[in-house]
Parts: C-alpha cells; sequence; structure tokens
C-alpha cells in the first residue's frame, strides 16, 4: 500500500503546479485549524492566540516574502486546495475580510476562510485563544444572511450548492486530551464525531453540498511531539487515538450522507500520505521528516521558529516548517495528492471528481 502511495505521490510531485485555466467552482469555503487558517488569529485579542504573524513565518510566499498568518514558510493546504480548483490561492480569512468591509464580495465571487489556528471541533480545546468550529459555523451563517440581502435567496442558494467546502480539524482536540481507559477514549470518539456531525449537517442547512474533508493525521509524529520521546520517534500512543478518530469519521460520514438528499464528500487520508511519506522521504525529494526547518535545539522543536531561529538551506527539502507544521513544498503535494493522486488517498471520490462532479 505505501508503494502504491508513494508512486502516486511522486507522479504528483512532477505535474505539481499545473493548475488550472478556470475556476471550476464559484467559491471556496474554508473551516478548520492551523493547517488552513490564512489570518484570521491576527485579528483575535490575548496574549494567548498562536499566531503566525512574525518572521521566518511567510520567507517564501509568493509574490511578498512576509509573514501572512500562515503556518507555514509560504501557502499552506488550502491555498493549494483552491489552486487546483482555479483560485489564485486560499479565499481571505473572514475577519480580515470585515476589517477591509469587503466579506460579502469576497464570498460571492471567491469564498471566504474562517479557519483558526489552536481551533478544535470541541468549544473546549484551546478555549478563548481561537475560533472553534461551531464559531466559524455561524460567522458562515451570517456571511450566508449577508450575501442573500445583497443577491437575492435563490442566486445565493445556487452559488452555495455549487462551491466547495473545505474542513480540516480534530487534531487540536487530541493534544488537549489524555483519555486514561478504553471507555474514555470510546466517549471522547463518540463526543468529537457527534460535534463534528452536527456541524457538517448544520452547513448542510445552510446550503453547503460539496464537502472537502481532510481526516486527522499522524499528529504524534510532528516534531513537538517526537522530541518528548528519547529516541525522537513518534509517539504510537497519540497515533492510535488519530487513527481511531479518523476511522471514526470515516464511519460516521458513510451513515450521515444518504440521510442529507445532495449531499456529496471526499474524506483524505492524511494518514495514509504521511505515513508514506515518512516511511522513505527521500522517494520525494524529502531529506528530512522529523525535524522543523524553522527552530531551534533539538529536531528544531524546542524554541518557537521567530527571524534569530535556526533555518534549513532548502525548505523544500523538509516536511515539517515550525515543530508542527509543514512546509509550503510539503502542503503542495499533499493538496496535490488529494486532488488527483492515487485512490487510497481519498474516500469515496477524490476531491476532483467532488469539485467536476464526476
Amino acid at each position: 500500500m505505501k508503494g502504491l502511495v508513494l508512486l502516486g505521490l511522486a507522479v504528483v510531485a512532477l505535474a505539481a503546479g499545473a493548475g488550472v485555466a478556470q475556476p471550476v467552482v464559484p467559491a471556496v469555503f474554508v473551516l478548520g485549524d492551523s493547517t488552513l487558517d490564512v489570518g484570521n488569529n491576527n485579528y483575535l485579542p490575548g496574549e494567548d492566540v498562536p499566531r503566525a504573524n512574525v518572521p521566518f513565518y511567510g520567507i517564501d510566499f509568493p509574490g511578498a516574502a512576509k509573514p501572512t498568518g500562515r503556518f507555514s514558510n509560504g501557502y499552506n493546504i488550502a491555498d493549494y486546495i483552491a489552486k487546483n480548483l482555479g483560485f489564485e490561492r486560499s479565499p481571505l480569512a473572514y475577519l480580515v475580510l470585515k476589517s477591509r468591509n469587503y466579506l460579502i464580495p469576497s464570498a460571492l465571487t471567491r469564498g471566504v476562510s474562517y479557519a483558526s489556528a489552536g481551533a478544535g471541533i470541541l468549544d473546549s480545546t484551546n478555549a478563548g485563544n481561537n475560533i472553534p468550529l461551531s464559531k466559524q459555523v455561524r460567522y458562515f451563517a451570517s456571511t450566508k444572511a449577508e450575501m442573500e440581502a445583497a443577491w437575492g435567496t435563490r442566486k445565493v442558494s445556487m452559488l452555495l450548492a455549487k462551491s466547495f467546502f473545505l474542513l480540516g480539524i480534530g487534531s487540536n482536540d487530541l493534544f488537549q486530551t489524555n483519555p486514561k481507559s478504553p471507555a474514555e477514549v470510546a466517549a471522547l470518539y463518540a463526543t468529537l464525531v457527534s460535534n463534528y456531525s452536527t456541524a457538517i449537517t448544520d452547513l448542510y442547512g445552510l446550503g453547503a453540498r460539496k464537502f472537502g474533508i481532510i481526516n486527522v493525521g499522524p499528529v504524534g509524529c510532528v516534531p513537538r511531539v517526537r522530541i518528548l520521546n528519547v529516541t525522537g520517534a513518534c509517539n504510537d500512543a497519540l497515533n492510535l487515538y488519530a487513527a481511531g478518530l479518523a476511522a471514526a469519521v470515516k464511519s460516521a460520514l458513510t451513515t450521515l450522507a444518504p440521510k442529507l438528499p445532495g449531499f456529496a464528500y471526499s474524506l483524505a487520508d492524511s494518514f495514509a500520505a504521511s505515513q508514506a511519506i515518512f516511511s522513505n522521504p527521500q522517494s520525494i525529494g524529502f531529506v528530512s521528516s522529523d525535524s522543523a526547518c524553522c527552530g531551534s535545539g533539538r529536531l528544531g522543536a524546542e524554541g518557537p521558529c521567530i527571524k534569530n531561529a535556526t533555518l534549513c538551506g532548502n525548505r523544500d527539502t523538509y516536511f515539517f516548517w515550525d515543530s508542527v507544521h509543514s512546509t509550503q513544498r510539503a502542503a503542495e503535494l499533499g493538496a496535490d495528492g488529494v486532488f488527483n493522486g492515487p485512490a487510497q488517498l481519498t474516500t469515496p471520490i477524490s476531491f476532483k471528481q467532488l469539485a467536476y462532479n464526476i
């Protein structure tokens, strides 16, 4: 299986960046955590809010080497999903658009990103320092009401039904919990899946029909977790929790889909893609899949990614940018993999098939 996935990713790597000439959907709406955030957290108050608003973040951002709020050296996976859909990059952050009084023009022509670093499926995850999933859904509901006031209910309904809803969340919930028994693990999954299903159902009720969902990956392999092990190995227990949650979400979607007429989805398997890369990073051009490119100390994960941090020489050869998040190159490969890559990475269809109604 890993060999097939790696072969698919290698082919994708050769084709990465080709893009499409015209958007294939009218807009993209993004909900999730720091893997998708494009600047919302820069507008949240509080010293403990996670932000990517200092160098070296954004050092490779196309056209302007500066921090943008993305937890990356450049683009993140939301940007590359949007590029595969025919847009220049991810839609702007909701709070950015609100500050510029440009929310509705963007929503009607390009979309909106509600993603927030540190956010979880549960409101209690990093409470007070992010926009939790439930509030992101409420922000979308408010956006829709303003869209309808400007453009009319029927036109907005048609636009939303054809738009692409990108979701990626759940890792922070796992970082924040430490279940002690099988019963506590089962209870955690039940709560997370229930809340996630409610959010998806609420979005459906607001007019969303196409859902591209990025499932949780091997969070026990990020550098910040690896340094807690004297050998630098992955935390197998945390990965088992993540795999269990991923399976529970997959099962829940299978049950939910028949109940929602017109509902279509593609679920990306982050485990398959990441584990294949971790097992043989050199096969697709990475020299490191366990250390942060930007940071300090062991595995580059003992200090933050700031201007006086240690920076790796070739950022395209590192999987991890900081102690948690992927590099621009890894995000590009991941996005192209779920859009154009091998069938093992998505179920029941690919992001491309979802977007093109194939």
